[in-house]
């Protein structure tokens, strides 16, 4: 035991807390910090070493990208990246420093490094630095400057410079009189807005340098946004000439392109300093491509590993990992971005696999040069895992059984992570989090469906139903909520709204709310989808059942669900995939659960797998696990698709998968750092530390003690996570202070882990603790009683609060302590105060 807790066990019996209680909380708050945060040395690492390319590099090759530039009018602009390849294996953009010429005068080039055509022909352009050279093909097609396009020139002007945003005239509203559709969503009610609306006021097809659209944002007229169009600039130019071409519409004639090409697709951004030049290319339907770089967004996710600037250009900021969200025109791409920094000195040293999950862990791992942390111990891990698959710590006597068991390690870690998935208080466990999910609440059930909907899910849980067989049941059955329990789900998304919103982003990850007023700004989904989606609940409906507070969920032959959009009724058609109607008869939510489940569906076994891979290793792979989109990519892309895999090959078993997980080396490494993971948190090169739930939390306290629960409206022979109901709770309010979630929604942010200063104070001095700590039949009344040596209820204490006897030095400093106390039970008493208010005890390491 060190100094620090040698004097607070000196210092803190309970007529003492009040004094003690502000000094401790500083050093809770310390302890949680030290468990949470890197250090400042650890933060700064891979920060101290800048690069600037120079043409005096040991240049292997160079590579230009696109290797062929093709032109197909005179407003066709094509730029290209020249990467350099380095004897010390760097790849390296070299585009600022390299020299350029063509061979035929065929093109220009512009101050931004654009190629602009001026003859029609075929010619090379010659890319050199230093001695090396690479060369690239050119075809120019056509110079001449055909018509503006509303749909591919002006559309995507008013989305770069910010016209369409939600912040200015996307808004619901609009602003100052004037709507567009929130990035261009909807172009023919774009062109409406500014040709149609206010008697067309916005242009002067005479002079159209007097035209509103350009007064405004040029700011020659007052103007809310700003100075967004400088006059005389490319986009400038372009607006006015298309009003002087007559502001024509070619909405429904000229199609949006249907992907993106980001390139490099791999940026090369190695150390902090570097700068990696990116080029965005549209394909078009009918096979033609464009250079959009300068119309499409580009966007960091995380601006202090790796920022964008408006001409495209990355910079490395610090080591790390980002992504860059490339938006265009409705379209959607991700690049990761990985910063090395200063990896000097590292060697992989390999490490133990114990499954398919170590493989892939550590490919990440030697790709972004971070050591593994080391397999924890017995007592960490029976601690551990006991937590997780059962939401109770161990026994002193499993603990100390365990611990002298000589079966080799991961064979006796196999048969206890065996034993515990198939042990009641594992149904336990899964039962609440899932009523969690499910919002399984008396105010959407009332109290009699709430037992009934809990004891459903506790049966399917026990029994291991299949995840497939468990979502389908909640979402396409029918029938009387008393006789057919599992119904009591549909009272909860009763409406087509909130139907679509929660199975979304619980089955799926996907938070679809965004789309119901207009398509998602930042992702693929669209309004017309969002609603699509709904009108498989159109038909669901439900009356009151033959009993109080019973319900009974049909389908009926008729109903609708109205796009606003339109104002037409919406089309049962899923988001992605396909679905036949007419192999469910009409039953449109049999239809949609068998789509919503199927194998093939990409989202729907992968949103599982990675929400279960949090639960263990303390964040998804996807995080948040419930946020899946384009600019929240996978930190381990190749991870999350073997478990996906896994999890679908092997029927959807949950247990199945939970036992892969928990049995890999990754989730049974320490906490414990090395020099080249100390600021790592998304690789899962060690394991992060969690605070206990508020359900664990409670029984871990009242297990250690050996005492009641003291519940208000429920009996204490129940743990916290059998209570049949959020309305329960000890008679402190001690779960609902600890976030414990009031199941009204299926988000997992519901519930809370946090640890502040009424968190804190509440187990320094509050009722639950001193309870359980002064029950008279409780652990150390009856340890007393049978006169056990102080060194047993040293060891004993030790056992029931961290799973673990105590060090040579905690139990020579604990013995000093009793000798001196005099009072036993006192000694005992403070002891085990002092360990239910240590990291060791509240987090899950």
């Amino acid at each position: 035991m060190s100094n620090m807790w040698r004097s607070l066990i000196q210092r803190c019996t309970p007529k003492g807390f009040a004094a003690l209680m502000w000094s401790l909380v500083g050093f809770m708050v310390i302890g949680f910090m030290t468990l949470a945060i890197p250090s400042a040395q650890a933060a700064k690492r891979g920060q101290g070493v800048s690069f600037r390319p120079t043409s005096s590099l040991s240049l292997i090759s160079i590579e230009v990208q696109p290797s062929a530039l093709v032109f197909n009018n005179a407003r066709d602009a094509r730029t290209f990246i020249v990467t350099g390849h380095t004897s010390a294996g760097y790849a390296i953009d070299l585009s600022p420093i390299a020299r350029v010429r063509v061979l035929q005068p065929l093109v220009r080039m512009d101050a931004e490094g654009f190629l602009h055509p001026i003859r029609v022909g075929h010619t090379k352009l010659i890319v050199s630095v230093g001695e090396k050279k690479a060369v690239v093909p050119i075809t120019v097609k056509s110079v001449i400057d055909p018509p503006i396009s509303f749909m591919r020139d002006v559309e995507p002007i008013l989305s770069k410079i910010g016209c369409n945003a939600g912040m200015c005239h996307g808004a619901a509203h609009g602003k100052n009189g004037f709507r567009l559709s929130l990035r261009g969503y909807d172009p023919a009610f774009d062109y409406h807005s500014l040709v149609d609306d206010v008697s067309g006021r916005r242009f002067d097809r005479t002079d159209p340098a007097r035209s509103l659209m350009l007064l405004k944002p040029t700011e020659t007229v007052p103007h809310r946004g700003g100075l967004v169009l400088p006059m005389g600039s490319r986009y400038y130019r372009i607006l006015k000439a298309w009003i002087a071409q007559g502001v024509r519409s070619d909405v429904g004639k000229v199609s949006r392109p249907d992907r993106l090409i980001v390139l490099p697709s791999v940026p090369h951004l190695t150390l902090p300093g570097m700068h990696q030049k990116m080029v965005v290319i549209a394909h078009y339907p009918d096979g033609t491509t464009r250079d959009v770089t300068r119309e499409a967004i580009l966007s960091s996710n995380t601006p202090s590993v790796a920022s964008v600037d408006k001409l495209g250009t990355l910079c490395a900021v610090r080591r790390g990992e980002a992504a860059l969200l490339v938006r265009y025109e409705g379209l959607f791409s991700t690049v990761n971005i990985t910063v090395l920094g200063d990896r000097s000195g590292y060697r992989w040293t390999g490490a133990p696999e114990f499954n398919y999950i170590d493989r892939l862990v550590d490919a990440k791992l030697r790709k972004v040069k971070l050591l593994p942390a080391p397999v924890c111990d017995d007592a960490t891990f029976v601690r551990r895992v006991s937590l997780d698959l059962t939401g109770l710590p161990p026994t002193p006597e499993e603990v100390k059984a365990f611990l002298a068991d000589p079966t080799p390690t991961q064979q006796k870690r196999a048969k206890l992570v065996d034993r515990l998935l198939n042990s009641p208080a594992y149904v336990d466990r899964w039962t609440n989090k899932w009523c969690d999910l499910l919002d399984c609440n008396s105010k959407y059930m009332g109290p009699e469906g709430e037992r009934k909907f809990r004891d459903w899910i506790h049966l399917a849980i026990a029994r291991n139903m299949p995840y497939d067989q468990f979502v389908r049941a909640l979402i396409a059955s029918s029938g009387d909520s008393y006789a057919y329990p599992q119904v009591n789900y549909l009272r909860v998304i009763s409406d087509t709204s909130t139907a679509t919103e929660d199975i979304t982003q619980l089955f799926l990850g996907i938070r679809f709310s965004c789309a119901r007023c207009h398509d998602h700004p930042f992702e693929r989904w669209t309004q017309n989808q969002y609603y699509n989606l709904g009108a498989f609940f159109a038909h669901m409906t439900s009356k009151p059942g033959p009993r109080p507070d019973d319900m009974v969920f049909y389908e009926q032959s008729s109903g609708e669900v109205i796009n606003p959009r339109t104002n037409d009724p919406a089309k049962p058609i899923p988001p992605f995939g396909q679905v036949n109607l007419a192999e469910y008869h009409g039953n449109l939510r049999e239809a949609f659960a068998a789509w919503l489940t199927s194998p093939s569906n990409p989202y729907f076994a992968m949103a599982m797998a990675n929400r279960l891979w949090s639960y263990f290793l303390g964040k998804g792979i996807i995080d948040p696990v419930d946020d899946i989109r384009a600019d929240n990519p996978p930190s381990n892309p190749a991870l999350l698709a073997a478990l996906t895999q896994d999890f679908v090959m092997h029927h959807f078993d949950m247990r199945y998968l939970m036992r892969q997980i928990v049995l890999s080396r990754t989730y049974q490494s320490s906490i414990v750092t090395n020099k080249w993971n100390d600021d790592d948190d998304i690789n899962f090169s060690h394991f992060i530390p969690r605070r206990l739930d508020a359900e664990q939390l409670y029984d871990a306290i009242n297990l250690a003690a050996g005492v009641k629960p003291d519940y208000v409206g429920a009996p204490p022979s129940l743990t916290a996570q059998q209570l049949p109901g959020v309305n329960q709770d000890s008679s402190d309010g001690f779960l609902d202070l600890f976030g414990r979630p009031t199941r009204q929604t299926p988000c997992e942010c519901e519930r809370n882990s946090n640890m502040g200063i009424v968190q804190a104070l509440d187990l320094i001095n509050g009722p639950t603790v001193n309870r359980a700590l002064s029950a008279p039949d409780g652990r150390i009344a009856k340890m007393i009683k049978e006169k056990l040596s102080d060194k047993e209820m040293i060891e004993e204490i030790f056992l029931a609060t961290l799973s673990r006897p105590p060090s040579p030095k905690e139990m020579q400093s604990a013995l000093s302590y009793f000798r001196k106390a005099g009072d036993r039970a006192q000694a005992a008493q403070d002891l085990m105060w002092a360990l239910f208010n240590s990291p060791a005890f509240l987090f899950n390491h």
